[in-house]
């Protein structure tokens, strides 16, 4: 499969893993690691926004646009899907 790259479709800076983001409930986390969606209170959060303070340039973009190759990697999955598995 092609790597599925995350990054600032702006600047490019990309994320280390760290928990950089911060939701309104209070909650701080790795906002890829949950597609956006807040693990304290739920809240999806379509827009993301770049962490200065980590290298990056503190604009906004929609959450989905930080994945690159994501079209590529949702078709290989789905052909992964079509193979038969065999149950032994």
């Amino acid at each position: 499969m092609d790597d599925l790259k995350i990054r600032c479709p702006k600047c490019h800076w990309q994320p280390d893993g760290k928990p950089h983001w911060s939701c309104s409930c209070g909650t701080i986390w790795d906002t890829f690691s949950t597609g956006g969606r807040c693990p304290g209170c739920g809240k999806q959060w379509h827009d993301t926004q770049c962490i200065v303070d980590a290298g990056g340039c503190q604009s906004w973009s929609p959450h989905l646009d930080w994945y690159e190759n994501l079209d590529d990697f949702v078709e290989e999955v789905k052909e992964v899907l079509k193979e038969p598995v065999s149950v032994e």
